[in-house]
């Protein structure tokens, strides 16, 4: 039991390995989007937008609402945002050892 927790925390990881999937999450943390917004600002070709939120979906990370022809994507788990707040928070940390 406890490897398929391995194996999903292993899935969410990979999605979270490209820049444009974390970019795409970065944005989301704001609220829900349009995805004709996110290519929109994150000035990316619609089709590689389409991929990375089809695996950021995969994953679990996020999830979609359609509203008549327009499809809607937000965070589905809200701790994303702190847990992004918090590794930055390391990433800029220089020697502290204080990092959350």
């Amino acid at each position: 039991m406890k490897k398929n927790i391995y194996e999903k925390e292993a899935q969410i990881f990979k999605a979270l390995s490209n820049p444009v999937r974390l970019e795409i999450i970065d944005f989301l943390a704001d609220g829900e989007r349009c995805v004709c917004e996110i290519v929109e600002n994150l000035n990316y070709e619609q089709p590689h937008i389409s991929k990375s939120l089809l695996k950021l979906k995969e994953a679990g990370l996020i999830k979609d609402r359609r509203d008549g022809l327009n499809v809607y994507y937000s965070l589905k788990i809200s701790c994303l945002r702190e847990f992004f707040n918090c590794l930055n928070n390391i990433l800029d940390a220089d020697n502290s050892d204080k990092y959350c």
